[in-house]
């Protein structure tokens, strides 16, 4: 079952990466072309969150359940010491969560405002800030699509 979630969870990397750059891109356009914040927006924005919230449902059910980051969580002190362990049991976990924590930010802000510059500005700032931290910490050395 492991194995399974591994491959989802490494395919909706991708999801996360292209949802989060059409987002931004719809709310750049808005700005630049001075456009209402539209249901389209909205459903960018909306599947963008949608996809960041499932990708760490599946992350941190991998993170607990594992047996893979089981042995690494029980190394203690010195998983500290190992690069890889050290990545995947803080680095990896800790900067997910921060990323799709601005995401949320920036959905919940720009859904709450009123002007749809500001919307769009709002979306721009936390999707753009949240998407490099989680670009930042996505293993990109492994395989593209594993698994198929």
């Amino acid at each position: 079952m492991e194995i399974g979630i591994v491959h989802l969870h490494n395919l909706l990397r991708w999801g996360v990466l292209l949802l989060g750059l059409y987002a931004i891109t719809k709310s750049v356009l808005g700005i630049i072309h001075k456009r209402e914040f539209t249901s389209k927006e909205n459903l960018a924005h909306i599947l963008f969150v949608v996809v960041c919230h499932t990708q760490l449902l599946l992350g941190l059910v991998l993170y607990f359940i594992g047996p893979t980051m089981a042995g690494i969580r029980t190394s203690g002190v010195n998983m500290m010491k190992d690069a890889g362990a050290r990545f995947w049991a803080v680095e990896h976990l800790v900067a997910m969560v921060i990323g799709i924590l601005l995401v949320q930010i920036g959905r919940s802000l720009s859904k709450k405002e009123t002007d749809p510059m500001k919307k769009h500005r709002k979306a721009v700032i936390f999707f753009g800030l949240g998407l490099l931290i989680i670009l930042s910490r996505i293993p990109w050395d492994r395989a593209l699509f594993s698994g198929m």
